[in-house]
C-alpha cells in the first residue's frame, strides 16, 4: 500500500516578502481611501452645520468651524427635538417599520421554502412572475392602491403602511431567500424527512435556524427602507402628525424654516441614529447574507 504523505505547511512569508506586498498594495490602499474621504465630505459638512449657530451657518463655510475659538452649539437639536414633533414622530416610525418589515420576511420565507423544496404545478412559472414584480415601476401601483385603501377605510392608518410595504418589499424578499434555501444541501433535508419530521418542523426546526445570515441582511435591507421611506408615506398616511413618521416631519421643516437649514442637517442625523444601531449590530451577517446562495457547494 502506498504511504500516505502529510501536505507540508506553507513556509511563512519573510519580512521583506511582508514589506514587498504592502508595498505593492499601497497605491490600491490609497485610492480606497481617497475615494471614502470624498464620499464621506459632504456627510462631514452638514453635521459640522447641524452642530453651527444659525448666523454663522448662513455666512461662512463649514471648514471655517474648526478655527478658534469654536463656537459650536447644540441648540439646533434642542429646538428639533422640543418644537417640531420628533418625539411621536419617532415612535411612529418605529411602529411602521418594525411590523412592515417583521410581516413580508416572515411570508416571504414561507413563500421562498415552497419555491425551493415543494414541488408544484406551475411553480417555476409562478417564481418568474414574482421576480418580475421587481422591475414595475412603484409609481405605478400608488393611485389604485390609494383607492382600494380608501374603500377599505385603511388610508391615514399604520396598517395601510404596513400592508404596502410589504406588498412592495416581498418580490425582492422571496427572490433572495429563494436563492439560499435552494442552496441548502438537499441532504440535509432528506435527513430530517427520513427522521420523520413534516416539511412544517423540517422549516422551523432547520431551514430557519441555518439561515440567519440571510434573513438578517434581508431585514437589514427592509428596515433601512422602511424607516428612510418618504412616499410611501406621504401617499398612505397622509400629513397628519398623529401617524406621521420622522420622514415626513424633516421634510416638512423646509416648509416651516426655509433658509434655517442646519435645522435640517440635525432632524436628519437624529433620523440617522436607528438605522445606523441596527446595521453595525447586524453587520456581522450583512457579508453572508448578500453572498447567501450565489454559488453552491
Amino acid at each position: 500500500m502506498a504511504s500516505m504523505t502529510k501536505a507540508q505547511p506553507r513556509p511563512p512569508a519573510s519580512r521583506a516578502g511582508r514589506i514587498v506586498a504592502a508595498l505593492q498594495r499601497g497605491p490600491l490602499h490609497l485610492i480606497i481611501i481617497a475615494i471614502a474621504l470624498i464620499w464621506m465630505l459632504p456627510t462631514v459638512g452638514l453635521l459640522v452645520s447641524s452642530f453651527r449657530p444659525p448666523h454663522l451657518v448662513s455666512t461662512t463655510g463649514w471648514w471655517t468651524a474648526f478655527k478658534l475659538p469654536f463656537t459650536f452649539t447644540l441648540e439646533n437639536y434642542y429646538r428639533v427635538l422640543t418644537t417640531n414633533n420628533m418625539g411621536t414622530s419617532f415612535v411612529n416610525s418605529l411602529f411602521v417599520s418594525i411590523p412592515a418589515t417583521v410581516i413580508p420576511i416572515m411570508i416571504a420565507a414561507f413563500a421562498a421554502y415552497a419555491f425551493a423544496w415543494m414541488p408544484f404545478k406551475g411553480r417555476d412559472v409562478l417564481f418568474l412572475v414574482v421576480v418580475g414584480l421587481q422591475v414595475v415601476p412603484l409609481q405605478m401601483t400608488l393611485i389604485p392602491i390609494l383607492r382600494l385603501f380608501t374603500d377599505l377605510k385603511l388610508t391615514g392608518t399604520f396598517r395601510a403602511i404596513w400592508l404596502a410595504h410589504s406588498g412592495y418589499g416581498l418580490p425582492l424578499a422571496i427572490y433572495l431567500l429563494r436563492n439560499f434555501f435552494g442552496s441548502l444541501p438537499r441532504e440535509m433535508l432528506e435527513a430530517s424527512y427520513i427522521d420523520g419530521a413534516s416539511p412544517v418542523t423540517t422549516f422551523f426546526r432547520l431551514v430557519l435556524p441555518t439561515s440567519v445570515p440571510a434573513l438578517a441582511s434581508l431585514a437589514i435591507f427592509q428596515f433601512l427602507w422602511v424607516w428612510n421611506d418618504l412616499l410611501i408615506a406621504l401617499i398612505y398616511l397622509g400629513g397628519q402628525r398623529s401617524v406621521a413618521p420622522m420622514t415626513v416631519t424633516v421634510a416638512n421643516l423646509v416648509n416651516s424654516y426655509g433658509q434655517d437649514w442646519q435645522l435640517l442637517t440635525a432632524a436628519a442625523f437624529i433620523s440617522m441614529l436607528l438605522p445606523m444601531v441596527v446595521f453595525f449590530s447586524l453587520q456581522q451577517y450583512f457579508v453572508r447574507g448578500i453572498l447567501a446562495g450565489s454559488v453552491k457547494g
